[in-house]
């Protein structure tokens, strides 16, 4: 005589194994993937560079980020998220302040140019490339970006060299 799982132990791991299964389609469905097409992004990342990236994340400064191009909404932004939630964002000769204080960017290749100033609300993010001469369409032409809209890079996959966690 065999001896198996009761009926209720069997009725208990189909329930896990349903659930894990779902939660992990879930976590499947706020993943997606891009391309890098442009160089604004560069050295970090360049043309060419496949990504992942996870939708409904937590962002931090610093994040890569990957969003819906305000003036293009078919067509998808990577950049650095650098303004916070309630935070205000000025550029004034050539540098980043937060909050009044100057922002060390390790990331950042170039003075930011033009000056400006903008209140991020509590549910948005601002951002930047890297590139700071080749970037357009970050937070100094868009403004800050949604939180809703925004994707966070988790990932490199392409080229295999660089391939590893963002």
């Amino acid at each position: 005589m065999a001896l198996g799982p009761s009926p209720r132990r069997r009725v208990k791991l189909a329930l896990a194994v349903a659930l894990a299964g779902g939660a992990a389609a879930t976590f499947a469905r706020r993943l997606t993937r891009f391309e890098v097409v442009e160089s604004s992004m560069e050295p970090a990342l360049g043309r060419g560079d496949y990504l992942v990236a996870l939708a409904g994340a937590s962002v931090q400064r610093g994040d890569i980020v990957v969003y819906p191009d305000p003036a293009m909404p078919a067509r998808y932004l990577v950049k650095r998220a650098v303004g916070l939630p309630g935070e205000e964002v000025a550029i004034a000769g050539g540098r980043v302040m937060i909050d009044g204080a100057v922002l060390t960017e390790a990331w950042a290749d170039g003075p930011t140019l033009p000056d400006g100033e903008w209140a991020i609300s509590p549910a948005s993010i601002f951002t930047l490339g890297d590139n700071r001469r080749l970037s357009s369409g970050d937070g100094r032409t868009s403004g800050p970006i949604a939180l809703t809209a925004v994707h966070k890079v988790v990932w490199r996959y392409w080229p295999p060299p660089a391939f590893g966690r963002l």
